[in-house]
């Protein structure tokens, strides 16, 4: 048997996961995802969420059909005509199936149309109790309702540069616990015990294991992850102390992207631990940061004053983050 399944799937979230599931029990699947003109998401995105979450599964295919609402009405009402008004699309992409699986009352009004099986999937959202309209008015707060492959797409990465004794560290392990979020601890710190003693070829380890660190993040614990230090920090050491540039593969890069930047400035007291630079070269460490940064385009914001005023700076910061995140459909 071949059958479809279809929807904005505005997110993808576990309940729609869980009819495809069903679909899947009954024969081969292509999944419809309708994308309409004015949503904030491109078609293409929710498609892979779709094939990221069936990755392992030959019997699924994954289909877009983009669309203006003043051509094809939206409706979670069940109605004869604006279903006869679907069924005509869905024949156009569905030749070959024998039967469609939704969990709505026009479920029923389409197989009589398109004269098709139907099976009903938990109409009353007893197994999942959620809908995609409320994920949307709270992305956060139903976290745990997407699949990995969206949580990832949400997913809220903030990074913490800076030269030596700045406060990185403290930050991310302090506001970690603020926000019950994830976090990244520096590789470089365990790598190399000295800022004095290292040879360049560490740092290739340094980057390797730092970028290993953010892939294994379990972003199903939280949608936010902060991160002490990232490769375009490593890349300033090799500039600095070596005075050869550091060649980091492109996929390196990519894992280490983060949504917000914030720089802590070199005006905080400067703790010497025995394994740092010397106070001044730790200063001109500073201005190595900065270059790399500003050639590799990266925006950050700088964060400055005592302690507690950096503290309060990050967080606001991070709320600010969190919230346009949450508007992301609504904007």
């Amino acid at each position: 048997m071949k059958g479809f399944v279809f929807g904005k799937f505005y997110p993808f979230h576990i309940g729609h996961q869980k009819m495809i599931e069903f679909a899947l029990e009954k024969g081969d699947v292509t999944v419809l995802v309708c994308a309409e003109e004015n949503e904030k998401i491109d078609g293409n995105i929710r498609k892979q969420w779709i094939k990221d979450t069936f990755s392992e599964n030959k019997n699924l295919n994954v289909k877009i059909f983009n669309y203006s609402e003043k051509d094809f009405p939206n409706s979670s009402v069940s109605d004869w005509e604006i279903s006869k008004k679907w069924s005509e699309v869905f024949n156009e992409y569905f030749k070959e199936e024998n039967f469609l699986v939704t969990s709505e009352e026009y479920g029923e009004m389409l197989s009589v149309i398109m004269d098709v099986d139907h099976f009903m999937f938990d109409e009353n959202r007893e197994s999942i109790q959620i809908s995609a309209s409320e994920i949307r008015e709270n992305l956060f707060e139903n976290w745990s309702y997407l699949p990995l492959s969206v949580q990832k797409y949400f997913a809220l990465k903030v990074v913490f540069l800076g030269t030596e004794s700045t406060g990185k560290t403290v930050m991310t392990n302090k506001l970690s616990e603020y926000f019950k979020a994830n976090k990244v601890s520096e590789a470089g710190r365990d790598l190399i015990q000295n800022s004095k003693k290292f040879e360049f070829e560490n740092l290739e380890k340094v980057y390797t294991e730092h970028a290993n660190r953010i892939e294994k993040v379990d972003h199903k614990e939280s949608f936010l992850t902060l991160i002490d230090t990232d490769v375009h920090i490593t890349k300033s050491y090799a500039e600095f102390i070596f005075g050869r540039k550091l060649n980091v593969p492109e996929e390196i890069i990519e894992k280490n992207k983060a949504d917000l930047y914030l720089y802590l400035t070199k005006d905080a007291e400067y703790i010497q631990d025995g394994t740092r630079l010397e106070f001044e070269e730790r200063n001109l460490l500073d201005q190595s940061h900065r270059k790399v940064l500003v050639e590799n385009k990266i925006n950050f914001l700088e964060v400055s004053g005592t302690w507690e005023e950096r503290e309060k700076m990050v967080i606001e910061n991070i709320k600010k983050l969190i919230l346009k995140r949450q508007m992301i459909f609504k904007v």
